[in-house]
């Protein structure tokens, strides 16, 4: 049973939950708000509820780092993004607690986001995060979120348009630096993301039999891959374990940085450079993998070799990197025409009807044109 009592001018209220006693102010001088906010404590006690001034004592920085504590304990890749999620996060929410944290809250950020003219992905990155942080507190035991607010995500552009033409790709390899150039035509034929390639060893090769192989739980998508090496890419290979063998710190990487220290980490400046000198319009290096989906499709290479050699565990995603530019559809029409040229001839004949029927609405234009119709 709790109490009511009066601190200067303001009621307050205790009571006992888990055996621990609770004082919470009501923040009121009229006592009969504090009397409200007793009863309803004790009914969240007595429903086997944590009472509402838990959730008050929890604020975001604490969600924050139970959820960057999460990506750490799993070890997750995109780290570095999540971190850069707080940071957007914390600049609104950062002294909110948990309660504070209402759906009107989170629109008010989507507004401002907006204005500050980050994309719609980008935001809903960051909703994404602020949802995940939400839900595992929600998942403590005891719980540090009473309930989740509604999230409602923008809509946005999923459709994949960046690809490499062959020329392109040729101009932008050869305005690499030497050492980078080995890198990308592996991302360019196989479609391998840049950390995939980055990371790949030679405990991963087989000299042998000249396979590349990742293992099961090191990819994005949690499943092993491997691939042929085609004979241009066999000879990169060669030049790379012979190049190894000339510096005092053998690496395991296939491919290592410019300085012969460590893997491939970044590489946006010399790409950058490489595109202006081709004459090349922005591009990614993840249209790489784009090219390398669509190459595979137009050379004949069925759809679900393709999938295992770029990696692509659903249909769905497969299809959104498979694209489909104007000579694709100009190559539809032309097999089409081969085709019921082979079968039927190259006139298909005149459909029945078709010249009547045309001047009949000519005819019945000019009619309904007398007839004021």
């Amino acid at each position: 049973m709790g109490t009511l009592y009066l601190r200067g001018k303001t009621w307050w209220i205790k009571y006992y939950h888990n055996g621990e006693m609770v004082r919470e102010s009501s923040g009121s001088a009229k006592k009969m708000i504090a009397k409200e906010l007793l009863a309803k404590r004790e009914a969240d006690i007595a429903y086997g509820r944590t009472p509402g001034v838990h959730f008050e004592k929890v604020l975001f920085k604490d969600l924050a780092e139970d959820f960057l504590r999460d990506y750490r304990i799993n070890k997750k890749r995109s780290l570095a993004r999540a971190d850069l999620c707080v940071r957007k996060l914390k600049r609104s929410f950062g002294r909110d607690s948990v309660p504070a944290i209402t759906t009107p809250r989170i629109n008010q950020y989507i507004e401002m986001r907006m204005e500050e003219g980050a994309a719609n992905a980008t935001i809903n990155r960051e909703l994404s995060a602020l949802k995940r942080m939400l839900n595992l507190g929600a998942e403590q035991t005891p719980p540090l979120v009473d309930r989740v607010p509604k999230i409602k995500m923008l809509q946005e552009d999923n459709v994949r348009t960046g690809f490499f033409e062959h020329d392109e790709f040729l101009g932008v390899r050869d305005a690499l630096p030497d050492y980078l150039q080995g890198f990308v035509t592996f991302g360019y034929k196989y479609g391998w993301r840049f950390q995939e390639i980055a990371g790949l060893t030679w405990a991963q090769v087989d000299r042998d039999r000249w396979t590349a192989r990742l293992e099961v739980g090191t990819t994005k998508n949690k499943a092993g891959r491997m691939v042929f090496l085609d004979p241009e890419l066999i000879e990169i290979f060669k030049t790379q374990w012979k190049q190894r063998s000339k510096h005092i710190n053998i690496l395991p990487y296939v491919f290592p940085n410019r300085r012969h220290t460590g893997k491939i980490v970044e590489i946006r400046f010399a790409w950058k450079n490489a595109l202006k000198e081709a004459g090349v319009s922005y591009k990614l290096f993840h249209d790489l993998r784009r090219t390398a989906v669509r190459n595979m499709v137009r050379a004949g290479v069925p759809e679900n070799v393709a999938m295992r050699v770029s990696g692509h565990k659903t249909r769905a995603v497969f299809d959104r990197y498979n694209i489909v530019d104007e000579r694709d559809l100009l190559m539809a029409t032309e097999l089409r025409e081969k085709y019921l040229a082979k079968c039927c001839g190259h006139n298909l004949g005149t459909i029945s009807g078709l010249e009547q029927n045309t001047q009949i609405g000519c005819g019945d234009g000019q009619n309904r044109n007398r007839s004021g119709l």
